[in-house]
């Protein structure tokens, strides 16, 4: 190659050996900075759509946690309220029995029903208060029990991705039958009683085992949710995410690719100065 100082083509050769290599390293240093191979589209574009794709899907399975969950605790308020009034059942059922007694006096039933009265009233008071983010599930008119357990695709109903427990009426009057003419005053009037609770028992337990019954569905569903949302961030992380340790030791290698660079590109400029000593 003819010297000259117009066009020192081994400083272009080495300038642009230099040019590769930084870019090299800027790659490996912004995927140790961020943890990802591919950050963006740039990067890989098919991995790129398809990891955004998954954390869309991802997006939309934290939504249907988040609504098992409201499900969960509307359910737990529902089941509490159904067992409390099991409870009050069985003390209704005491005070009935009681007063089926031939040798009670009158006193003695109207006592009997005077807490047979405040222990139905007492149903309707819990009833009334057991509800969760505005859903009660138990009273007159209650709402159902309603939850995601998938992210829709829109080309199905929403049907098709929910679980639904539908409500019980379980008040005292409307739920129970256990209205204002239901006395234990008299023997006769306790036996019909002990009739009617006996009814509203089997109506809440059958209420209570539905409820069981949901509560255990929406428990299994949280549960896969979860390990499928985990499924699915193992898989974006895979595609994605960047092997720190093979980036650093490219990080090493390059930082001396880019120093012996620097000094090539040094003597390469050099080179023209060695004309001089041909005019001496």
């Amino acid at each position: 190659m003819a010297f000259s100082v117009n066009t020192n083509a081994g400083a272009l050769f080495a300038l642009q050996s230099l040019n590769k290599t930084n870019k090299l390293l800027d790659v490996v240093q912004s995927r140790i900075n961020t943890g990802l191979k591919v950050s963006s589209a740039r990067d890989n574009a098919a991995v790129f759509a398809i990891a955004q794709g998954q954390r869309a899907e991802l997006g939309g399975l934290n939504a249907v946690k988040s609504s098992l969950d409201q499900a969960s605790s509307s359910l737990n308020v529902a089941l509490a309220a159904a067992e409390a009034v099991s409870d009050l059942l069985i003390q209704l059922k005491e005070k009935a029995v009681a007063a089926t007694d031939p040798g009670a006096s009158s006193a003695t039933q109207t006592a009997l029903n005077d807490e047979f009265q405040n222990l139905v009233a007492q149903i309707d008071t819990v009833v009334n208060n057991a509800e969760f983010n505005g859903v009660n599930a138990v009273k007159n008119g209650g709402a159902n029990i309603v939850a995601l357990t998938g992210v829709p695709d829109g080309t199905l109903s929403i049907g098709n991705f929910s679980i639904t427990i539908t409500a019980t009426d379980i008040s005292a009057n409307t739920g129970l039958a256990l209205s204002a003419a239901v006395v234990i005053t008299s023997a006769g009037a306790a036996s019909s009683a002990l009739a009617t609770i006996t009814t509203a028992e089997s109506t809440l337990n059958t209420f209570l085992s539905k409820l069981g019954a949901g509560a255990k569905r929406v428990d299994i569903q949280r549960a896969f949710t979860d390990k499928l949302s985990d499924a699915i961030e193992i898989g974006i992380g895979n595609l994605v995410d960047a092997d720190l340790a093979r980036e650093s030791a490219n990080l090493q290698s390059l930082q001396v690719r880019q120093q012996l660079g620097l000094q090539a590109l040094s003597i390469a400029n050099q080179a023209p100065g060695s004309i001089l000593s041909l005019f001496r």
